[in-house]
């Protein structure tokens, strides 16, 4: 317990250093682009409120005024008024989704509007109004914190920095063009590459997945796709291949990670391959393979001819993930949730006791989430100690759960990236034994005076 107090005090200093340094943000860019996407969102609105599906969707409130923003009417109004099956439950299981995954499911042309609104104003009032609103003299002081999160990992806010858009790229592009480094300096980014797995090997000791850690040439992603999928090579430079691969990554693998099931993989899956939602599956279906045919006509070919057979397959599929494949993470989680059950708490490697009542995903995930970033978190402080002790003007502006920002003159950068590789690859090894398999980060960097939008990957 004295190694995760030490952790969370040098890092209460360490993230109160990050937070006064800050990054610059353009206001002028943050002002005309808030005014822009408030128009934008008007006229959208408007022609929204024309369509037959929102006047029935209002009828159907009675008194109630219509509010798009309002998940709990749009799930009403889908499927209990409509009587639409939903594509998936929500987290709780009682009522079913409205994220966009399956609203996207449901192929509504005027549930791509909602979508569309909905995106605009969390970009708007989220990000560009906190951008604003919470600026010092053109810079943004994004607070940190490590008191908050169950898990132990660091939470963020004023604005929070560790929710900045990345994945979409109209999104990642309106947001991260606000955000600049020092003149005459460049943005640098560290992340840790697929530190959660690494570090739940430690855990579990699942030896195909040390197997899949080890092996640089192996691709869980990629084997897991050609079992779901009836395919027998896999080349993730062709983008409909690469497309399956990262559909059954964040569709299928990290969700069963994660203590998700079969059902709503399925539905993630079909959104992913463009596949319909329920149904016969037809040769038209999904996307474009390289051999020319669709998805649909292939998937046909190997006896899956209807949405209902797919799932059945994925059960399938669920089944000898985690008794054939792997057999000894599994076993891990059912001890691991055998024992919290007889004490009512666990520990982590890192010098933590989480106690309370907690369902069983959270009680597999925790320790691996809060122990991933606790070597963010341990990385980050002594960097940041040797950026002080060799005298550099570089410095850290920011920490994602798993990656490091700094604001770095430029004379610098190699150095920078030197001291990140070994501290973070080499040192934090030695310091924990009990990390068992190799960690790796990847960089990307910006030119001088680039906003954030445009880093590139930079080798180390």
């Amino acid at each position: 317990m004295e190694q995760g107090y030490n952790l969370l005090h040098d890092g209460i200093l360490a993230l109160a250093e990050v937070e006064r340094n800050g990054m610059r943000v353009d206001l002028d860019y943050a002002k005309e682009k808030h005014d822009e996407l408030t128009d934008l969102i008007d006229d959208l609105e408007e022609e929204f409120k024309k369509t037959k599906f929102c006047k029935h969707w209002g009828y159907s409130l009675g008194k109630t005024k219509l509010n798009l923003a309002s998940p709990y009417q749009l799930e009403h109004y889908l499927y209990k008024v409509k009587k639409i099956k939903p594509p998936k439950m929500s987290d709780s299981g009682k009522k079913g989704s409205t994220d966009e995954e399956s609203l996207r499911a449901l192929n509504i042309p005027e549930l791509d509007l909602v979508l569309r609104i909905r995106k605009l104003k969390k970009l708007r009032d989220t990000y560009l109004h906190s951008f604003i609103s919470e600026s010092v003299d053109g810079f943004i002081h994004p607070v940190f914190n490590l008191h908050f999160a169950r898990t132990f990992r660091s939470s963020s806010d004023s604005p929070n920095f560790q929710n900045i858009p990345i994945r979409d790229e109209e999104a990642k592009e309106i947001i991260r063009k606000a955000l600049f480094p020092r003149e005459g300096h460049q943005l640098l980014e560290i992340d840790y590459s697929g530190v959660e797995v690494c570090i739940a090997a430690c855990y579990h000791k699942d030896p195909t997945m040390i197997k899949y850690i080890n092996d640089p040439k192996s691709d869980m992603h990629a084997d897991m796709a050609k079992q779901i999928f009836f395919i027998d090579e896999l080349d993730k430079n062709i983008p409909a291949m690469k497309t399956l691969r990262n559909g059954t990554k964040n569709g299928f693998v990290f969700p069963q990670f994660y203590g998700d099931y079969y059902i709503n993989n399925v539905a993630s899956l079909v959104a992913w391959t463009k596949m319909p939602q329920e149904g016969i599956i037809k040769s038209e279906h999904g996307l474009e393979l390289p051999s020319g045919i669709h998805l649909g006509e292939h998937l046909r070919e190997k006896g899956i001819k209807s949405i209902k057979q797919f799932t059945e397959h994925l059960k399938e599929i669920e089944y000898h993930f985690w008794n054939k494949r792997f057999p000894v993470y599994n076993s891990w989680r059912r001890k691991w949730w055998s024992a919290y059950q007889k004490k009512g708490y666990f520990d982590t490697y890192t010098g933590f006791r989480i106690s309370g009542v907690w369902d069983r995903n959270f009680v597999i995930n925790a320790p691996v989430q809060g122990s991933a970033f606790h070597c963010l978190l341990w990385s980050l402080i002594e960097v940041g100690k040797a950026l002080k002790k060799y005298k550099m003007k570089s410095r850290i502006i920011g920490q994602i759960h798993d990656s490091i920002v700094f604001d770095i003159y430029p004379p610098e950068l190699d150095d920078v990236l030197d001291i990140s590789k070994e501290i973070t690859c080499v040192k934090l090894l030695k310091e924990w034994d009990w990390i068992i398999v190799p960690l790796e980060i990847e960089a990307e960097v910006c030119e001088v005076d680039q906003s954030w939008y445009y880093k590139k990957e930079i080798k180390i």
